[in-house]
């Protein structure tokens, strides 16, 4: 009992921390706080510790030459700051493989938990740091260059830095959870995967919008102080809706093939 009150102490003063340094929204240190909480009661300390590095990092790589990715953030529905629904499409997965373990203590919601954060880790980074290439990206849909920044646009530095980050989070895995090699070969590759769904799905469905005023195509529903157009994609997808499907799928593949291996 004194070690769940003190990690919900430290998990509280986190997530203030978040909100104090603008990484996060009021709304966003509330779901911080709900996701800690439930990983905090699955997996203890080690989780928090794997679960704290997926947010620090991603808002370490945000904030990394902030200058050159204003116009980028420009064009997304929302800034680098993360609210709720961000939160929760990030780490909402590793919250619930984390009950399902304090229910049913079975090592594949500890393979779903690293995936899902893998997942995560993996599409932040790409998308982050592939920003910042020298290069111009292409897009799955046409295989023609693209504006950095858009869904569904691939770079050499993008998928190095994608693949670095679903790396990270199965080698912290592999050394917390004591897994073996092939279960954390799993969390990487799945963890990789759940990147390339989230780019299939936000060059396919993902809602974009047209600016009314400067013209370019952007992922928010206002732009440049007006309302936007849309003009394809499934409506209700937003980043967000892509982020929580991709890493859901990728955790449910990885936990699959466990199973059936």
């Amino acid at each position: 009992m004194i070690s769940i009150i003190f990690l919900s102490l430290f998990i509280a003063v986190m997530a203030f921390c978040g909100y104090s340094f603008r990484l996060l929204t009021m709304s966003g240190s509330i779901a911080a706080f709900f996701v800690g909480l439930a990983v905090s009661l699955g997996f203890g300390i080690k989780g928090l510790i794997i679960l704290g590095f997926f947010f620090a990092s991603s808002s370490y790589w945000s904030k990394y030459k902030k200058r050159n990715k204003v116009e980028i953030e420009g064009r997304h529905e929302k800034g680098s700051r993360r609210d709720w629904q961000q939160v929760a499409a990030n780490g909402g997965t590793a919250a619930l493989f984390s009950l399902l373990y304090l229910i049913f203590p079975k090592t594949m919601w500890i393979i779903g938990f690293a995936i899902s954060l893998a997942a995560a880790n993996s599409d932040t980074w790409a998308s982050e740091i592939g920003s910042l290439s020298k290069r111009r990206p292409f897009f799955i849909r046409t295989f023609k260059p693209i504006d950095a920044g858009t869904s569904g646009a691939v770079s050499l530095l993008g998928t190095f830095a994608a693949i670095s980050g679903a790396f990270t989070i199965s080698l912290l895995a592999f050394y917390f959870f004591h897994l073996t090699i092939i279960e954390a070969g799993v969390i990487f590759v799945f963890g990789f995967v759940g990147n390339l769904i989230d780019t299939v799905l936000g060059a396919f469905t993902q809602a974009v919008y047209r600016c009314n005023v400067c013209k370019i195509e952007v992922e928010a529903l206002s732009h440049c102080g007006k309302k936007t157009t849309f003009i394809r994609g499934v409506p209700f997808m937003n980043n967000d809706f892509v982020n929580y499907s991709s890493g859901l799928a990728a955790a449910l593949l990885g936990i699959l093939f466990v199973w059936i291996k």
